[in-house]
């Protein structure tokens, strides 16, 4: 299966996969960026990173290991790669934090990097990212505008609020401790496992068709 934590920058994605994963078994974790971002990035550059990330989770499936990745891409960009139908099972872990943290963790991180525009771009994005959660026809061109030819939008763009497949787990970080966020993620694992071994997970074989 493949395991997503996404969400805008400085929700506490990479901590908590990092954390989780050690506690768990048959199971890997990698971030989406650990290979290095490109000056110039762009919404292609990250459609087709996901590709390979799916394909990467493939070759895990095959040895019969999980795959946890961290990573900004939503669940749709997930669902539209080529390779996506290919997977055993998706789940998908939105990890939020309330704006005024955020702003703060952004300026502890980087302090001097961003500016006002730049920190109300990633405040944006993370809104953007609890409407897609819950909605798949919330603004679905903030993803496929402009995006990478081979990405097959249509698997999922006719599907509406309460769809069993559009589903996306949330964590708010906000004021809770990391060991409890933790925990949350690990149990987020083990209960979408055992959904996928009773035949109930939404998100497997057949799920494009």
């Amino acid at each position: 299966m493949l395991f997503k934590l996404t969400g805008s920058s400085c929700s506490g994605k990479t901590t908590l996969a990092h954390a989780a994963v050690g506690r768990l078994r048959q199971i890997v974790m990698h971030d989406f960026d650990e290979l290095g971002v490109p000056e110039g990035a762009d919404l292609r550059w990250r459609h087709r990173m996901t590709e390979m990330w799916v394909r990467r989770a493939l070759e895990y499936q095959d040895r019969g290991i999980d795959l946890l990745l961290t990573g900004q891409s939503p669940l749709g960009e997930v669902l539209a790669v080529p390779s996506a139908p290919l997977l055993d099972g998706i789940a998908v872990c939105l990890v939020d934090v309330a704006d005024e943290v955020r702003r703060a963790r952004l300026a502890e991180r980087d302090p001097g990097r961003w500016d006002v525009t730049a920190v109300d771009a990633f405040l944006g994005w993370a809104s953007w990212h609890r409407k897609h959660a819950v909605d798949p026809r919330h603004r679905p061109d903030v993803i496929i505008d402009n995006s990478s030819p081979e990405m097959a939008w249509y698997r999922w763009t006719g599907w509406r609020t309460g769809d069993p497949r559009w589903r996306t787990q949330r964590l708010d970080t906000t004021d809770q401790p990391v060991a409890k966020s933790v925990e949350h993620v690990e149990r987020w694992i083990t209960e979408q496992r055992k959904v996928y071994q009773v035949g109930e997970l939404a998100l497997s074989h057949g799920w494009a068709s």
